[in-house]
Protein backbone atom coordinates (compact mmCIF):
# COMPACT_ATOMS: atom_id res chain seq x y z
CA UNK A 1 0.00 0.00 0.00
CA UNK A 2 1.37 3.41 -0.97
CA UNK A 3 0.38 5.85 1.77
CA UNK A 4 0.29 9.45 0.60
CA UNK A 5 -3.02 10.90 1.82
CA UNK A 6 -4.33 10.22 5.33
CA UNK A 7 -7.71 11.19 6.74
CA UNK A 8 -7.80 12.28 10.39
CA UNK A 9 -11.21 12.53 12.05
CA UNK A 10 -11.34 14.80 15.08
CA UNK A 11 -9.46 18.02 15.75
CA UNK A 12 -8.90 17.61 19.48
CA UNK A 13 -5.50 17.32 21.14
CA UNK A 14 -4.69 13.94 19.61
CA UNK A 15 -6.11 14.81 16.19
CA UNK A 16 -4.00 17.96 16.11
CA UNK A 17 -0.85 16.10 17.14
CA UNK A 18 -1.35 13.27 14.64
CA UNK A 19 -2.15 15.69 11.81
CA UNK A 20 0.92 17.82 12.51
CA UNK A 21 3.15 14.75 12.77
CA UNK A 22 1.86 13.22 9.51
CA UNK A 23 2.17 16.52 7.64
CA UNK A 24 5.71 16.84 8.99
CA UNK A 25 6.47 13.47 7.39
CA UNK A 26 5.36 14.85 4.02
CA UNK A 27 1.92 13.22 3.94
CA UNK A 28 -1.22 15.06 2.86
CA UNK A 29 -3.72 15.19 5.73
CA UNK A 30 -7.47 15.53 5.36
CA UNK A 31 -8.48 16.89 8.78
CA UNK A 32 -12.17 16.45 9.56
CA UNK A 33 -14.27 18.19 12.18
CA UNK A 34 -18.03 18.44 12.56
CA UNK A 35 -18.16 22.17 11.85
CA UNK A 36 -16.03 24.97 10.47
CA UNK A 37 -15.46 26.66 13.84
CA UNK A 38 -13.93 23.52 15.39
CA UNK A 39 -11.92 22.91 12.25
CA UNK A 40 -10.47 26.41 12.27
CA UNK A 41 -9.65 26.10 15.98
CA UNK A 42 -7.80 22.82 15.40
CA UNK A 43 -5.84 24.34 12.51
CA UNK A 44 -4.96 27.41 14.61
CA UNK A 45 -3.72 25.20 17.45
CA UNK A 46 -1.49 23.29 15.02
CA UNK A 47 -0.10 26.62 13.80
CA UNK A 48 0.51 27.67 17.42
CA UNK A 49 2.42 24.43 18.02
CA UNK A 50 4.56 25.09 14.96
CA UNK A 51 5.19 28.70 16.08
CA UNK A 52 6.55 27.39 19.40
CA UNK A 53 8.95 25.15 17.50
CA UNK A 54 9.91 28.10 15.31
CA UNK A 55 10.77 30.16 18.39
CA UNK A 56 13.06 27.37 19.59
CA UNK A 57 14.76 27.10 16.16
CA UNK A 58 13.43 23.53 15.85
CA UNK A 59 11.93 24.29 12.42
CA UNK A 60 12.30 27.03 9.82
CA UNK A 61 9.59 29.34 8.46
CA UNK A 62 9.70 27.39 5.20
CA UNK A 63 9.14 24.10 7.06
CA UNK A 64 6.21 25.59 8.97
CA UNK A 65 4.64 26.79 5.74
CA UNK A 66 5.17 23.40 4.09
CA UNK A 67 3.61 21.50 7.01
CA UNK A 68 0.53 23.74 7.08
CA UNK A 69 0.14 23.40 3.31
CA UNK A 70 -0.15 19.63 3.79
CA UNK A 71 -3.13 19.94 6.15
CA UNK A 72 -6.44 20.30 4.34
CA UNK A 73 -9.63 21.28 6.17
CA UNK A 74 -12.58 18.96 5.55
CA UNK A 75 -16.11 19.06 6.99
CA UNK A 76 -17.65 16.10 5.14
CA UNK A 77 -16.70 12.48 5.75
CA UNK A 78 -17.50 11.74 2.11
CA UNK A 79 -14.27 13.51 1.14
CA UNK A 80 -12.28 10.75 2.86
CA UNK A 81 -13.08 8.33 0.05
CA UNK A 82 -9.88 9.52 -1.62
CA UNK A 83 -7.66 8.82 1.43
CA UNK A 84 -5.20 5.88 1.60
CA UNK A 85 -5.96 5.39 5.30
CA UNK A 86 -8.31 6.99 7.81
CA UNK A 87 -7.47 7.52 11.49
CA UNK A 88 -10.35 8.34 13.85
CA UNK A 89 -9.45 10.40 16.95
CA UNK A 90 -12.80 11.53 18.41
CA UNK A 91 -13.65 11.26 22.13
CA UNK A 92 -13.75 7.88 23.89
CA UNK A 93 -17.42 7.24 23.22
CA UNK A 94 -18.11 3.79 21.81
CA UNK A 95 -21.45 4.62 20.19
CA UNK A 96 -20.08 7.79 18.59
CA UNK A 97 -17.11 5.88 17.19
CA UNK A 98 -19.37 3.15 15.81
CA UNK A 99 -21.45 5.76 13.99
CA UNK A 100 -18.31 7.26 12.45
CA UNK A 101 -17.10 3.84 11.25
CA UNK A 102 -20.52 3.03 9.81
CA UNK A 103 -20.31 6.20 7.71
CA UNK A 104 -16.70 5.52 6.73
CA UNK A 105 -17.70 2.05 5.59
CA UNK A 106 -20.04 3.66 3.09
CA UNK A 107 -17.63 6.23 1.64
CA UNK A 108 -14.23 4.47 1.73
CA UNK A 109 -13.35 1.67 -0.74
CA UNK A 110 -13.12 -1.75 0.95
CA UNK A 111 -9.31 -1.86 0.61
CA UNK A 112 -8.77 1.31 2.67
CA UNK A 113 -7.63 0.73 6.26
CA UNK A 114 -9.85 2.29 8.92
CA UNK A 115 -7.96 2.90 12.17
CA UNK A 116 -9.06 4.15 15.56
CA UNK A 117 -6.83 5.99 18.02
CA UNK A 118 -8.89 4.64 20.92
CA UNK A 119 -6.95 4.03 24.12
CA UNK A 120 -9.41 1.67 25.82
CA UNK A 121 -12.38 0.71 23.64
CA UNK A 122 -13.00 -2.62 21.88
CA UNK A 123 -11.78 -2.67 18.28
CA UNK A 124 -13.85 -5.80 17.72
CA UNK A 125 -17.01 -3.94 18.73
CA UNK A 126 -16.13 -0.90 16.63
CA UNK A 127 -15.34 -3.14 13.64
CA UNK A 128 -18.64 -4.96 14.16
CA UNK A 129 -20.47 -1.84 13.01
CA UNK A 130 -18.92 -2.17 9.52
CA UNK A 131 -19.35 -4.49 6.53
CA UNK A 132 -15.59 -5.07 6.32
CA UNK A 133 -14.35 -5.64 9.91
CA UNK A 134 -11.14 -7.17 8.57
CA UNK A 135 -9.87 -3.71 7.56
CA UNK A 136 -10.45 -2.11 10.99
CA UNK A 137 -7.48 -1.78 13.37
CA UNK A 138 -6.33 0.25 16.36
CA UNK A 139 -3.55 2.82 16.06
CA UNK A 140 -2.98 4.21 19.53
CA UNK A 141 -0.57 7.13 19.29
CA UNK A 142 0.67 8.41 22.64
CA UNK A 143 0.66 12.04 23.73
CA UNK A 144 2.67 14.09 22.84
CA UNK A 145 2.57 12.47 19.40
CA UNK A 146 5.60 14.24 17.94
CA UNK A 147 7.85 13.23 20.84
CA UNK A 148 6.77 9.67 21.62
CA UNK A 149 8.15 7.16 19.12
CA UNK A 150 5.77 4.36 20.04
CA UNK A 151 2.41 3.32 18.58
CA UNK A 152 0.24 0.48 19.83
CA UNK A 153 -1.19 -1.47 16.88
CA UNK A 154 -4.29 -3.22 18.16
CA UNK A 155 -5.84 -6.19 16.42
CA UNK A 156 -9.55 -6.77 16.74
CA UNK A 157 -10.94 -10.29 16.51
CA UNK A 158 -11.44 -10.04 12.73
CA UNK A 159 -8.54 -7.77 11.77
CA UNK A 160 -6.81 -9.44 8.83
CA UNK A 161 -3.09 -10.25 8.64
CA UNK A 162 -2.86 -8.02 5.57
CA UNK A 163 -4.38 -5.06 7.44
CA UNK A 164 -1.97 -5.58 10.32
CA UNK A 165 1.12 -5.93 8.10
CA UNK A 166 0.24 -2.85 6.02
CA UNK A 167 -0.47 -0.84 9.16
CA UNK A 168 2.81 -1.93 10.77
CA UNK A 169 4.67 -0.91 7.61
CA UNK A 170 2.91 2.46 7.72
CA UNK A 171 3.94 3.03 11.33
CA UNK A 172 7.53 1.89 11.02
CA UNK A 173 8.47 2.85 7.46
CA UNK A 174 6.31 5.89 6.70
CA UNK A 175 5.81 7.47 10.13
CA UNK A 176 9.13 6.13 11.49
CA UNK A 177 7.88 5.07 14.91
CA UNK A 178 8.14 1.77 16.79
CA UNK A 179 4.97 -0.29 16.47
CA UNK A 180 4.06 -2.93 19.03
CA UNK A 181 1.34 -5.49 18.36
CA UNK A 182 -1.37 -5.68 20.99
CA UNK A 183 -4.15 -8.23 21.08
CA UNK A 184 -7.37 -6.58 22.14
CA UNK A 185 -7.72 -6.19 25.90
CA UNK A 186 -9.23 -3.34 27.97
CA UNK A 187 -6.71 -0.49 28.16
CA UNK A 188 -4.28 -2.38 25.90
CA UNK A 189 -0.76 -2.00 27.35
CA UNK A 190 0.02 1.69 27.85
CA UNK A 191 -3.35 3.00 29.09
CA UNK A 192 -3.80 0.02 31.40
CA UNK A 193 -0.48 0.64 33.14
CA UNK A 194 -0.33 4.45 33.11
CA UNK A 195 -3.92 4.89 34.33
CA UNK A 196 -3.14 2.69 37.34
CA UNK A 197 -0.10 4.86 38.12
CA UNK A 198 -2.21 8.02 37.83
CA UNK A 199 -4.93 6.51 40.02
CA UNK A 200 -2.41 5.56 42.70
CA UNK A 201 -0.95 9.09 42.60
CA UNK A 202 -4.50 10.39 43.14
CA UNK A 203 -4.93 8.11 46.17
CA UNK A 204 -1.63 9.42 47.57
CA UNK A 205 -2.85 13.00 47.01
CA UNK A 206 -6.26 12.29 48.52
CA UNK A 207 -4.68 10.74 51.62
CA UNK A 208 -2.59 13.89 52.16
CA UNK A 209 0.70 12.01 51.87
CA UNK A 210 2.23 14.73 49.68
CA UNK A 211 1.24 17.75 47.58
CA UNK A 212 0.47 17.50 43.85
CA UNK A 213 3.72 19.34 43.09
CA UNK A 214 5.83 17.00 45.23
CA UNK A 215 4.14 13.84 43.95
CA UNK A 216 4.91 14.87 40.38
CA UNK A 217 8.48 15.91 41.22
CA UNK A 218 9.05 12.54 42.89
CA UNK A 219 8.23 10.67 39.68
CA UNK A 220 9.52 13.23 37.17
CA UNK A 221 12.88 13.88 38.82
CA UNK A 222 13.29 10.60 40.68
CA UNK A 223 12.35 8.32 37.78
CA UNK A 224 13.05 10.62 34.82
CA UNK A 225 9.44 10.86 33.60
CA UNK A 226 8.80 13.69 31.16
CA UNK A 227 5.70 14.61 33.19
CA UNK A 228 4.62 13.57 36.65
CA UNK A 229 1.45 11.43 36.89
CA UNK A 230 -0.85 14.34 37.82
CA UNK A 231 0.34 16.62 35.02
CA UNK A 232 0.12 13.61 32.73
CA UNK A 233 -3.54 13.26 33.74
CA UNK A 234 -4.08 16.98 33.09
CA UNK A 235 -2.66 16.60 29.61
CA UNK A 236 -4.68 13.47 28.81
CA UNK A 237 -7.82 15.19 30.12
CA UNK A 238 -9.16 14.18 33.52
CA UNK A 239 -12.48 13.20 31.96
CA UNK A 240 -10.63 10.85 29.58
CA UNK A 241 -8.67 9.28 32.44
CA UNK A 242 -11.91 8.80 34.41
CA UNK A 243 -13.63 7.20 31.42
CA UNK A 244 -10.68 4.83 30.87
CA UNK A 245 -10.57 3.76 34.52
CA UNK A 246 -14.35 3.26 34.69
CA UNK A 247 -14.29 1.10 31.58
CA UNK A 248 -11.43 -1.05 32.88
CA UNK A 249 -13.16 -1.31 36.27
CA UNK A 250 -16.31 -2.58 34.53
CA UNK A 251 -14.45 -4.96 32.22
CA UNK A 252 -11.99 -6.44 34.73
CA UNK A 253 -14.08 -6.08 37.88
CA UNK A 254 -10.95 -5.47 39.97
CA UNK A 255 -10.84 -2.79 42.68
CA UNK A 256 -7.44 -1.49 41.57
CA UNK A 257 -9.16 0.09 38.55
CA UNK A 258 -11.83 1.87 40.61
CA UNK A 259 -11.32 5.62 39.98
CA UNK A 260 -10.13 7.78 42.86
CA UNK A 261 -12.80 10.01 44.41
CA UNK A 262 -10.42 12.95 43.89
CA UNK A 263 -10.57 12.34 40.13
CA UNK A 264 -14.37 12.19 40.13
CA UNK A 265 -14.56 15.41 42.14
CA UNK A 266 -12.24 17.25 39.72
CA UNK A 267 -14.28 16.12 36.72
CA UNK A 268 -17.55 17.17 38.39
CA UNK A 269 -16.02 20.59 39.03
CA UNK A 270 -15.13 20.93 35.34
CA UNK A 271 -11.40 21.13 36.05
CA UNK A 272 -10.36 18.79 33.26
CA UNK A 273 -6.73 19.81 32.84
CA UNK A 274 -5.08 21.54 29.90
CA UNK A 275 -8.30 21.65 27.84
CA UNK A 276 -10.01 23.84 30.47
CA UNK A 277 -6.90 25.68 31.64
CA UNK A 278 -6.95 24.08 35.08
CA UNK A 279 -6.67 20.61 36.55
CA UNK A 280 -4.19 19.71 39.25
CA UNK A 281 -2.12 22.57 37.84
CA UNK A 282 -2.93 25.70 35.82
CA UNK A 283 -2.13 26.18 32.11
CA UNK A 284 -2.16 29.00 29.59
CA UNK A 285 -4.08 28.87 26.29
CA UNK A 286 -1.08 27.23 24.61
CA UNK A 287 -1.05 24.39 27.14
CA UNK A 288 2.05 25.53 29.04
CA UNK A 289 2.20 25.33 32.84
CA UNK A 290 1.68 28.62 34.65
Amino acid sequence: MNFKKIGVIGGGTMGQGISEMLAGKGLDVLLVEENEAKLNYAYDMIETSLDKQLEKWAITKAEKKLILSKIHKVTHLADLGQADMVIETISEDLEAKKKVFQKLDQVCPSNIILASNTSTLSLTEIAGSTKYPERVIGLHFIYPVSKIDLVEIIRGLKTSDQTFEETKAFVEEVVDKRGIMVNESPGFVTSRIVCLMINEALHVLGEGVASAEDIDDAMRVGYQFQYGPLEMADRFGLDSVLAALERMFRDFGELKYRPSFVLKKMVRAGNLGVKTGEGFFKYDKDGDRL
